[in-house]
């Protein structure tokens, strides 16, 4: 499977997710069925889905915490394969294939450093679940599993990041998407509970 950087690279969307917190796993849109909403205590590479999602750096080079697992268990290719891709902005995401990995695909979204939020870190953060999103929407995904983008090196506060993720997540489902299922996998138990808080189940 070939792809080019060009077809597979999103707009950054814009704007903030919503601050309700809904009390269902099930996201209800414009389609018949409602998308589940998972969180598990889980190694994502090792996720049997459509597309895992990489806590990428802008570069898109192989780094530490998620990033650098992924590449490890998907193996050279995929660094070879980031490297055509000549980087992405902060607030999006790229997508490229799965290589060795259990998943089909691999989307690349680049959240923020941490800067003590007040330099626009929600939004960028939002922006690139959105953008990762929208890239699986393209690609026809069904299922999609998320690290907990930014809360690693990166520094972004696990509590206010997981609020970003799941309303932003909850938001951009409801109006129409390919996806019937969205995991997000957690490396230790807190950043779990993080996300019950937020009523997603397991």
């Amino acid at each position: 499977m070939r792809m080019s950087g060009q077809d597979l690279r999103s707009r950054p969307p814009t704007g903030e997710p919503p601050a309700g917190r809904p009390t269902s796993g099930r996201v209800s849109g414009p389609r018949d069925s409602a998308v589940v909403l998972r969180a598990l205590v889980v190694d994502i590479t090792t996720l049997a889905v459509d597309a895992i999602v990489n806590a990428a750096n802008r570069f898109l080079i192989p780094g530490g915490g998620v990033c650098g697992a992924i590449h490890r268990a998907a193996g050279p290719g995929l660094a070879l394969a980031c490297e055509r891709l000549g980087g992405c902005p902060v607030g999006e995401a790229r997508l490229t294939e799965g290589f060795g990995l259990a998943a089909r695909l691999v989307i690349h979204a680049v959240g923020p450093m941490w800067q003590g939020g007040e330099a626009g870190e929600a939004k960028l953060l939002a922006s690139a679940y959105r953008s990762a999103l929208l890239l699986a929407n393209e690609h026809r995904c069904r299922r999609i599993a998320f690290p907990a983008i930014g809360t690693g090196i990166f520094g972004f506060p696990v509590g206010r990041a997981t609020r970003i993720a799941v309303g932003t997540v909850r938001e951009t489902l409801a109006r129409g998407s390919s996806l019937d299922e969205v995991i997000f996998a957690c490396f230790r138990p807190e950043v779990l509970a993080a996300y019950r808080g937020e009523g997603v189940t397991g």
